[in-house]
C-alpha cells in the first residue's frame, strides 16, 4: 500500500444540513483536501501538475457510512493512495471520530486529464513514486449502478460558483443535484448508508442539465434511490444511494 496521511477537521455549521450532519459536498471536499495536502508535502501539488499541463479528475466514488459527522465534531481524515495502473489511480479515505471510531470510508478512482485538450493522460511512474503506492495491471471493478428506469426529473443550470479552479464543475457539486431532487420530507426522515457514484462526462459552465431519479420501494428496511445527471442525450453522472429510516 501507499504512504498514509492524516488531517484533523472541525465540522462547521455551514458544512451541515438541517439534520446537523455533514453534507456530501462538504465531506468530499474535506477528504480531497487531505489528499491535496499530502500531494503538497510530496512535491506533487496541483501547481506541479499544472506545469505539466495536467490535473486530477475523479471518475468513481464509493462511500460506506456508519454515521455522518455532526456539526461541531472534530474528525480525523486519513488517506492512502492504494494502487495505480496505466490510466487509473486509486485512493481510500477513512473518517473517524476522536475516539477512533470509523464513521465513513470513501474509495475513489482518479484519472489524469490534459487541461488544454480535456483528454485523459497515461500515468507516469515517476509522478507516482513519492506516494509509494504499487503499480498494478488490473482495473478495479466497482459495484453495478442500477439505472433510472421509471423516474422523475428536475432541470438545473450550471452556475459560476459550481466551477472549481480547473474550470470544470467540482465533483462535489453533483451531489447537490442528486440530493436536492429527493425533497425535504425524504431527507429529514432518512439517513444514508452507502453511495456509489460514477462520473461519465464533464459538465461545463452554462450547461443545462437534468437530474433524473427513481425511489425504489423499501426492501429489508432499506430504500434504494437511483440517479442520473444528463446533459441532453448524454449521461454525465450516475449514482445509487441506499437509505434507512431514522
Amino acid at each position: 500500500m501507499g504512504s498514509q496521511y492524516t488531517i484533523e477537521h472541525e465540522v462547521a455549521y455551514y458544512e451541515c444540513d438541517i439534520n446537523q450532519t455533514m453534507t456530501f459536498p462538504a465531506l468530499i471536499s474535506v477528504a480531497v483536501k487531505a489528499s491535496s495536502d499530502q500531494s503538497d508535502q510530496l512535491n506533487r501539488s496541483s501547481e506541479y501538475l499544472n506545469q505539466l499541463g495536467l490535473t486530477w479528475v475523479i471518475t468513481q466514488t464509493k462511500i460506506t457510512i456508519a454515521r455522518l459527522p455532526r456539526v461541531g465534531e472534530v474528525i480525523s481524515i486519513m488517506t492512502e493512495p492504494t494502487a495505480f495502473n496505466k490510466y487509473f489511480c486509486y485512493r481510500d479515505y477513512w473518517v473517524a471520530d476522536q475516539a477512533g471510531n470509523e464513521l465513513v470510508k470513501i474509495e475513489m478512482a482518479f484519472v489524469l486529464m490534459k487541461v488544454k485538450e480535456r483528454k485523459m493522460s497515461s500515468v507516469d511512474e515517476a509522478l507516482m513514486a513519492p506516494f509509494e503506492s504499487p503499480k498494478i495491471k488490473k482495473i478495479k471493478r466497482w459495484d453495478k449502478i442500477e439505472k433510472v428506469e421509471d423516474g422523475s426529473m428536475r432541470p438545473y443550470h450550471v452556475r459560476f460558483y459550481d466551477l472549481d479552479s480547473n474550470q470544470h464543475v467540482n465533483n462535489a457539486m453533483y451531489f447537490n443535484w442528486i440530493i436536492d431532487v429527493l425533497g425535504y420530507d425524504f431527507m429529514t426522515q432518512h439517513i444514508p448508508t452507502s453511495v456509489n457514484v460514477k462520473f461519465d462526462k464533464e459538465v461545463q459552465y452554462g450547461n443545462d442539465i437534468e437530474s433524473h431519479y427513481q425511489i425504489d420501494p423499501a426492501s429489508e428496511g432499506h430504500i434504494l434511490t437511483r440517479h442520473e445527471i444528463r446533459l441532453g442525450d448524454q449521461l454525465a453522472c450516475e449514482a445509487n444511494l441506499v437509505w434507512q429510516l431514522k
